[in-house]
């Protein structure tokens, strides 16, 4: 086993924040009428991914019904259903869908994680469980030794990928890194961190964000994979 996928495993078995742990787990229990045949995962999600990957995405956390039930971040919920037929459209998915963790999907050169690896009362964190699942994610960016690219999806995920870069060292000033859709910063010669709508539902509902606005961060992710220079040490 990987230090990688040792860390997933750490992971599943967190209970840092009460608060979370038993939301996880009362909708885990409760379920939606629609998933009753469901087992729930209610679990914290693990990252997942080519650990050899350039592009890293960066979520906000697991939806109730979605990867709390699944087990597997951005799987059966409508944001997985934009932001899997954007990877499967430019080449960083297998298959444009996906409804489980068994479903045959594979990522291609990319990994995804998230700000907060428990599914939130409500979609909304507290700071100070952002801040005690943070430590994931440096450690996880640390081990990304080919990362090229990093999208926030949405504006916590944007935050928290700016946060672990300035607590690992990878760029100290980062007071202008200011989120917006399609913000391009360079972080060093080699690695690049693109800002990105959430594909919500509040989003893409209401048209904040269309296809055509979400894919062409994925299409500048590509293209920016095409001009990067030998792997970072």
């Amino acid at each position: 086993m990987t230090e990688l996928e040792k860390l997933q495993q750490r992971i599943i078995h967190c209970r840092l924040c009460p608060r979370l742990v038993s939301w996880r787990e009362q909708v885990a229990t409760e379920k939606t009428k629609r998933f009753e045949e469901w087992r729930y995962w209610g679990k914290p999600n693990p990252s997942f991914g080519d650990p050899g990957a350039q592009l890293l995405l960066v979520g906000l956390a697991p939806a109730a019904h979605g990867g709390n039930r699944t087990g597997r971040m951005f799987t059966g919920d409508r944001s997985g259903d934009w932001l899997y037929r954007a990877l499967h459209k430019f080449g960083f998915a297998n298959q444009p869908t996906s409804v489980s963790r068994d479903d045959g999907l594979r990522l291609k050169n990319c990994y995804i994680t998230a700000t907060c690896r428990c599914a939130p009362p409500q979609n909304k964190l507290l700071p100070s469980e952002v801040l005690r699942c943070r430590p994931y994610l440096i450690k996880e960016m640390a081990m990304l030794k080919n990362m090229r690219v990093i999208v926030g999806l949405g504006r916590v995920g944007f935050d928290s990928a700016v946060s672990a870069l300035r607590d690992l060292g990878v760029r100290k000033e980062t007071t202008r890194l200011r989120f917006s859709h399609g913000a391009e910063y360079p972080i060093t010669a080699t690695l690049t961190l693109l800002a990105s709508f959430h594909p919500s539902q509040q989003n893409t509902f209401t048209g904040r964000l269309t296809e055509p606005m979400f894919d062409a961060i994925f299409r500048r992710a590509g293209s920016l994979l095409k001009t990067t220079g030998s792997p970072r040490n």
